[in-house]
Formats: C-alpha cells, structure tokens, sequence
C-alpha cells in the first residue's frame, strides 16, 4: 500500500535543491518532518536579492533568498527559511519559518505559508493558505485555495485511500499536490489529502482523501 505513495508518484524531483528531503523508502509526507533539520542544517543568513525597507524580515540570519527574487513591500517573512531563485513574494505575503520556497515560485498577496515545501515553478498567487505540505511543480492555486492541515477534533491526520486507513503520526498535515495540478478557486483539501500529478478541480471544491488514479 505504502509504495503507492513513493515520492516519484508525485513528483520529478532530480533537479530540485531540496532532493535529500525525499526517500523513495518512505512515503511522501516524511519529507515534511524533516523539514525543520533540514533548513537547520543549511546555510543561512544570504540574501541575495533587494529587499524594500516596507517588507520584514525576521531573524534575517536565519534566512535565505536568492538572486533575481522580487520581494514586494509588506511582505512579512520569518526564518528559518529557504526562498530560491527567481521568486516572487507578493504584497501582504506570510512566509513563516520552516518553509522552504523553490525557484521561479510565486507566493502571493495574502498568502501564508506555513512548514510546507514548493516546488520550483509552484504557486500560490492569491489569498491562500498553505499549511504543512508540499505542492509539485507547476502547481497552480486558485484565488482562496486552503489547504487545511489541522482536524477539527485534533486528533493525528489519516490518509484514507480506498478502503485503507494509512496513520500518519502527525497531528499537523496538509496536502501533498502532485506535479502539474490545478485547483480551482475556493477550493478546500482537508488534512490529509494526497492528489495525483495533473489533478484539476473545479472553483468551491472540498477536496480529501488520497486519489491516485
């Protein structure tokens, strides 16, 4: 059952910086509990790109930003972090820490990002929320797309798939967007949710579950 959700299910992963995170001996949500000593372990304290005096940074020494990023004013960002190269982080734009952004991504006005993972090309480019998960390359969010990492009755997150019950150990877990998806506008993916490459969803969808196929 575990080997179908093996990163490369999901995701091209070769030419990606944070390669290391993810194991084809693991399913793919492990990749974000090690998100926190990953970020540790790297070189921070860079910024390779201008920041505007109207955008905040905090703990800048614990921050990485590449070259060409374009971070507008109001922008709000905590390390520890990893922004790449090429990003856009827009106006009223939440970067909290262990996150780690990769290249050509756009984080956009009002969105947060909480302990997740983009992939290079990724984005979030209007009023979304993106809490503990890792969205593939080219993945687009539709304005007001949530995706909720948190049950309700804070009890640890289930992957459903089938008529399997797959315990993950985390009580905090979003959603895992495979390559090349598009979720429509206002859209919600419930704790726990797991999408194919390619999957497209119409605006006000609530999305959960694992769907592989």
């Amino acid at each position: 059952m575990l080997q179908d959700f093996r990163p490369k299910q999901f995701f091209a992963l070769a030419q990606e910086d944070c390669l290391e995170l993810f194991s084809e001996k693991e399913p793919v949500w492990m990749a974000l509990k090690k998100l926190r000593s990953y970020i540790e372990s790297r070189s921070l304290g860079v910024i390779e790109t201008h920041c505007p005096k109207e955008a905040t940074l905090i703990h800048p020494e614990k921050i990485f930003i590449g070259k060409n990023t374009k971070i507008f004013p109001g922008a709000y960002i905590e390390g520890p972090c990893i922004i790449g190269q090429s990003v856009e982080i827009g106006h009223c734009a939440f970067i909290r820490p262990y996150s780690v952004i990769g290249d050509f991504c756009k984080v956009g006005h009002a969105t947060e990002i909480k302990e997740s993972i983009l992939l290079s090309h990724a984005k979030a480019p209007h009023f979304n929320y993106v809490g503990d998960s890792i969205l593939g390359h080219d993945v687009n969010l539709g304005a007001g797309v949530i995706c909720a990492n948190f049950k309700i009755n804070k009890r640890e997150v289930i992957i459903r798939h089938e008529t399997q019950k797959i315990m993950t150990g985390m009580k905090k877990l979003g959603a895992i967007i495979g390559d090349g998806s598009f979720l429509g506008c206002n859209t919600v993916t419930n704790p726990g949710t797991i999408l194919k490459k390619g999957f497209i969803c119409s605006p006000c969808s609530d999305v959960k579950g694992a769907i592989l196929l």
